[in-house]
């Protein structure tokens, strides 16, 4: 719940910051869902993971950053480069494997990063941005800045060793890390309750670190227990650990029906469950501020207008860019320019 009282017809910057969330999170919606119909259509290059359903947990936690705060994803990371500022065009172009994404077309879909707006890279590897956040922690720590260094990663990267690692060097030196196990309860095609013994949360906790679970389709909450780590951070007073409970409405990539062959780890009745407009992120905050008075219908479809252009147009930056220069392999690959 949001701190913050509410009144019906609210105006001025809280409600206008709740706009603003709600702008967000319909962004990475409509880019993801062209994502998944552009893959199915024509295809794209190299795998793509959509974290369509989990835009709060993004949204939430990135709306208390600044700029210059640190952020390390996900292979699933689209939903968190939008978050933080990242422009839906360069990411559109990265994924399209051209040379005027965000790395030149090098890196694609898993791989999505800006330094100059403090993200520090998606990746392919599980838990793989456990220990570089930490050590952007350590080096925040030593710029004296009061920066915050924000790990997003998934229930199925908490079975990593460097997690535990992660978190203990972090409360050993009071780093200004940031935890943010997004627990949508499936660990790539597999039920991870089948593979994950007790709670994630308690993990955490034996490090003397301050935790909160939140329901991860609830922006407000998300955002709430993110502000009170950040602010942590900001005053030196170390790490903390944040547990969105949320769900992944599509496969662990768009090309999962091809690698299972007919098999299945999950079940129609429970997607359709999470899709419902109850449980349902972008739904659920669309119909909250209606009833606060902050956001009217034909306020929503503005709002969900604008985002359907920035996403177009977005396509179109994309498929007029020019194909990556696999010569920049030599380049960014090797300390000897190949002549």
């Amino acid at each position: 719940m949001a701190s913050e009282a509410v009144t019906k017809g609210q105006a001025g910057p809280w409600a206008d910051e709740q706009i603003e969330l709600l702008e967000r999170m319909l962004l990475i919606r409509h880019a993801e869902a062209r994502l998944a119909q552009t893959a199915k259509d024509v295809g794209l290059p190299g795998g793509v993971h959509l974290s369509i359903g989990q835009e709060a947990s993004a949204v939430g936690v990135c709306s208390c950053l600044d700029v210059d705060d640190w952020m390390t994803s996900t292979h699933r990371g689209h939903g968190h480069f939008l978050a933080k500022g990242g422009e839906v065009d360069s990411m559109f172009a990265e994924i399209w494997g051209k040379s005027s994404g965000i790395c030149k077309g090098m890196g694609g879909s898993m791989h999505v990063a800006d330094f100059s707006r403090g993200i520090i890279g998606a990746n392919g590897i599980v838990g793989g941005g456990l220990a570089i956040a930490t050590g952007a922690a350590l080096a925040a720590q030593l710029d004296g800045k009061g920066r915050a260094a924000v790990c997003f990663f998934g229930d199925g990267a908490a079975n990593q060793g460097v997690f535990m690692e992660s978190m203990n060097v972090s409360s050993i030196w009071k780093l200004p890390t940031i935890f943010v196990c997004e627990n949508n309860g499936l660990s790539e095609f597999t039920v991870s309750s089948t593979v994950t013994a007790g709670k994630l949360s308690d993990r955490a906790r034996a490090f003397g670190m301050p935790v909160e679970v939140v329901d991860g389709n609830d922006v407000r909450a998300v955002r709430s227990a993110a502000k009170a780590a950040v602010e942590r951070c900001r005053r030196g007073e170390g790490p903390s650990y944040i547990e969105t409970v949320t769900y992944r409405i599509h496969g662990h990539l768009e090309a999962e029906d091809l690698i299972l062959a007919g098999g299945s780890y999950r079940t129609a009745a429970e997607i359709d469950a999470w899709r419902a407009e109850d449980r349902d992120p972008v739904s659920r905050f669309r119909a909250l501020l209606a009833e606060e008075g902050i956001c009217s219908a034909d306020r929503f479809a503005e709002l969900d207008q604008r985002a359907k252009e920035k996403v177009d147009a977005a396509v179109t930056f994309a498929e007029a860019g020019e194909p990556a220069d696999t010569k920049l392999v030599f380049e960014l690959m090797f300390v000897e320019p190949k002549a």
